[in-house]
């Protein structure tokens, strides 16, 4: 009988990644132990006395940290903006451990100090250990180790899009066999090679099996699919037989089976499980800030900072109100109808940065639009404009982050042509949002360039975090000093 040999590839790349964070810990703690009593004087003297129970207590909460955080670099879809993230919990733990345990048993003298710029030291060392780690899990994936076999099954639009995902790192370590359709599939890259028919298939799943000694491939464009890590299938639920059979084989074979939901026009079916009582029910839309705790951090984050960015403009006021009323006349702010939280209609908050005009509320801010001012373009390049919608958040009406709201003649027109519209309305409007971080900003000339945009707002929706947030604002924080070149 054949076994079926799994790299072990992720386990030591985790192995020794913990094995170069205690390095740089310990390093790290040697370096300040011997040259900051001469130069800085910062090293706290009971560390001095006591270096063995120091270095102790310091490895012993790294060893905590470690089991409670861990590392993310091994997995195959892993940003930079989550290894940061990561880095940051995992000496914050591991510092606040350190900390308790040598203040109870120790003195306090410059304790404090030395641990919080120990700590930044720690998460930028450690952060750009990382950075070259992921070099080499690229440099060692590239070289065809580690790696992920997949095999698609089916033809829909839904798999073209996870093959871009999958492909789209090649730190990711994927090779993509082929997929098995009765139909191929529309724009198929050449990449993906088609392998045959769902009766083809079936006699493949025949041919080969790890549990019996099945004939090796008669062709170099023949497959054993027993040796397959991974299976996509994205196939019509009325194929339930089929599916079925999938898994079971996937079970027996040692295959990881993954249903990849269907696309309904330009939208991913994507059916998310819930629980009511003992039966397990399928919702279209899942929704991180429908839970109380979510909608709690997100407020409060919204008020605490709305709060401090109203403040430090209020005497900045005065001098806008000057340049825009010299350039323009008319008032100060301009106010108009959206669209926000549940389809309910408030007035939203901007600088006025056109010229009074009759088509404010129907017709979009376009490059070279004559109704705007030269101090008006300005603030919209660098989103000056948008300040004043922090007394939007104060009230409610928005979040520093979510959905951008739309006028009401947008509302009206979209809602009717573009399916799953109203679905970003499930969210507080913001003043930001992850589609024009992304990309999705300026004039919608077509109605393609506006279903983008509402992708990425059902995408933030469905997959909020406030770490999500913070990233999004700094994001929209950058534009302030580089202009985005679609903002006008």
């Amino acid at each position: 009988m054949a076994t079926k040999k799994y790299s072990t590839g992720n386990g030591l790349i985790r192995v020794g990644v913990m094995l170069c964070d205690f390095l740089i810990m310990n390093l790290l703690l040697f370096l300040a132990q011997k040259y900051n009593p001469k130069i800085y004087g910062i090293y706290p003297t009971y560390f001095l006395q006591d270096p063995r129970l120091t270095f102790t207590i310091a490895n012993i909460s790294m060893i905590i940290s470690q089991i409670s955080i861990g590392t993310i670099i091994h997995r195959r879809r892993t940003g930079l903006d989550e290894v940061f993230i990561s880095v940051c919990k995992l000496c914050l733990l591991s510092n606040t451990i350190m900390f308790f345990c040598l203040r109870i048993i120790g003195e306090s003298g410059g304790m404090f100090r030395f641990m919080v710029l120990f700590c930044f030291a720690e998460i930028i060392l450690i952060f750009l250990s990382r950075i070259f780690e992921k070099l080499l899990i690229r440099f060692f994936r590239q070289a065809g180790r580690n790696t992920r076999t997949v095999l698609f099954v089916g033809n829909d639009p839904a798999l073209l899009m996870l093959y871009r995902d999958l492909i789209s790192d090649s730190s990711t370590g994927y090779k993509i066999k082929g997929y098995f359709a009765d139909e191929r599939m529309e724009n198929c890259p050449e990449a993906i090679a088609y392998l045959g028919t769902m009766s083809d298939l079936k006699q493949k799943m025949k041919q080969y099996s790890i549990t019996e000694d099945s004939v090796a491939p008669s062709s170099s464009t023949d497959i054993n699919i027993s040796r397959i890590d991974e299976l996509f299938c994205s196939i019509s639920h009325d194929a339930n037989d089929e599916i079925v059979n999938l898994i079971r084989y996937c079970d027996k074979n040692v295959i990881h089976f993954f249903y990849v939901p269907r696309m309904e026009g330009n939208f991913l079916l994507n059916l998310q499980p819930e629980q009511l009582g003992e039966t397990t029910v399928f919702t279209n839309h899942h929704e991180p800030l429908s839970h109380p705790i979510n909608q709690f951090i997100k407020r409060s984050f919204d008020i605490v900072v709305s709060l401090v960015v109203c403040i430090l403009l209020l005497p900045f006021i005065p001098i806008i109100a000057l340049i825009i009323k010299s350039q323009s006349p008319g008032p100060l702010f301009f106010k108009q109808k959206r669209t926000g939280l549940n389809g309910k209609t408030f007035t939203c908050y901007k600088f006025r940065s056109m010229h009074v005009n009759a088509d404010a509320d129907r017709k979009q801010a376009t490059k070279d639009d004559p109704r705007k001012f030269p101090f008006g373009e300005f603030i919209r390049h660098t989103n000056i404009d948008e300040f004043p919608q922090f007394f939007n958040v104060l009230k409610g009406d928005m979040s520093i982050v979510g959905p951008r709201p739309h006028m009401l003649a947008h509302t009206e027109l979209y809602s009717d042509i573009i399916d799953k519209y109203m679905v970003r309305h499930f969210s507080l409007p913001g003043i930001t949002g992850y589609a024009q971080v992304s990309g999705c900003r300026g004039e919608t000339k077509e109605v393609w360039q506006m279903e983008e945009r509402i992708k990425k707002d059902i995408w933030y929706i469905e997959n909020w975090t406030f770490w999500l947030d913070i990233k999004i604002i700094l994001l929209t924080a950058i534009t302030l000093i580089i202009p985005d070149k679609k903002a006008y």
